[in-house]
C-alpha cells in the first residue's frame, strides 16, 4: 500500500513550503540563536537597519528573518512599531512541555508501529551523524547552536513525518507555537544536556526502528520532560522567558 505523507505534519526541509534563500535562511538562524542565547533580551525592539549592519547583509533577508522568526512564535510585530522579542511566561512554557511529551511521545509510538520510510530513516540518520561529531569534541562553541537547533528539528520531524496523522500534527504544531518550544529552539545548551538529549535520539530511533511502540513513547516523553528540567536550570528557568 502506497505511504501518503500527512500535508499538515510539520515539514521537513525537503517538504518545505516556502524556499528561503541562502541570505535570508542565515540570518533568521542567527538571529535565532542570538535570541535564544539571552543576547537580544526579552522585549528589547528589533530594527532592520541595526540588524543589515549587525549581520552584514542588506535589510531584505533581514526584513524576511523577522517574518519567519514572528511566524514561528519567536517574534511579536505590532503595526506601525515592528517587531520586538516576545516575552514568555514560565509557567505557560512548562506547560507547552507537558503537552508536546504528550503528543510527541504518541508519534514516537505511531513512528514505531507505521516504520519509517528510507527518506526520513536518512534524514535521522544523517542527524545523529553530525550530532555525533559535534560532541565527539568534547564542548561546545556558541555558533554550534544553530547547528544543533537543526539536528534536532531534523530529527523531530522525521518522526513527526513517520506518525502518518494529520491530527497529531496540527496538535503539534499548535503546542510548540503557543510558546518558543519548537525543536529549532535551543535554549539550554551546556555540554553535558546536549549530549544526554543526543543519546536520547539515539535510543528514539532505535526503539522505532526495533517497531517497539511502547518504549519509543516512553523515551520520548522522557527526552522532552527532560529538555523541560534542563531549561528550568537554565540562565532562562528564572525568567519570563523560556523555550528548548
Amino acid at each position: 500500500m502506497t505511504r501518503t505523507k500527512s500535508a499538515a505534519a510539520p515539514a521537513t526541509p525537503r517538504t518545505l513550503s516556502v524556499a528561503r534563500p541562502a541570505a535570508t535562511g542565515a540570518v533568521t538562524e542567527q538571529i535565532r540563536a542570538a535570541v535564544l542565547a539571552g543576547d537580544i533580551a526579552p522585549g528589547t525592539r528589533l530594527y532592520e537597519v541595526e540588524l543589515s549592519q549587525r549581520f552584514g547583509v542588506s535589510r531584505t533577508p533581514v526584513r524576511a528573518a523577522l517574518q519567519a522568526l514572528a511566524s514561528d512564535g519567536l517574534l511579536e510585530y505590532e503595526p506601525h512599531r515592528g517587531y520586538s522579542v516576545r516575552r514568555f511566561d514560565l509557567d505557560e512554557t512548562m506547560q507547552a512541555y507537558e503537552i508536546r511529551a504528550t503528543l510527541e511521545g504518541l508519534a514516537a509510538r505511531r513512528a514505531a508501529q507505521f516504520g519509517m520510510d528510507d527518506a526520513d530513516r536518512k534524514a535521522v540518520e544523517a542527524a545523529l551523524e553530525a550530532g555525533d561529531r559535534m560532541l565527539a569534541r568534547g564542548h561546545l562553541q556558541p555558533h554550534d547552536r544553530i547547528a544543533y537547533g537543526d539536528i534536532n528539528y531534523q530529527i523531530h520531524t522525521a518522526i513527526y513525518n513517520a506518525a502518518r496523522s494529520r491530527m497529531l500534527g496540527q496538535m503539534l504544531r499548535l503546542a510548540q507555537q503557543a510558546t518558543p518550544s519548537s525543536s529549532r529552539n535551543v535554549i539550554a545548551f551546556e555540554y553535558h544536556d546536549v549530549r544526554r538529549r543526543h543519546e536520547d535520539h539515539h535510543r528514539i530511533y532505535e526503539a522505532i526502528l526495533c517497531r517497539d511502540g511502547a518504549r519509543a513513547e516512553l523515551l520520548m516523553r522522557e527526552h522532552v520532560d527532560r529538555v523541560r528540567l534542563a531549561l528550568v536550570r537554565s540562565s532562562w528557568g528564572g525568567k519570563p522567558n523560556g523555550a528548548g
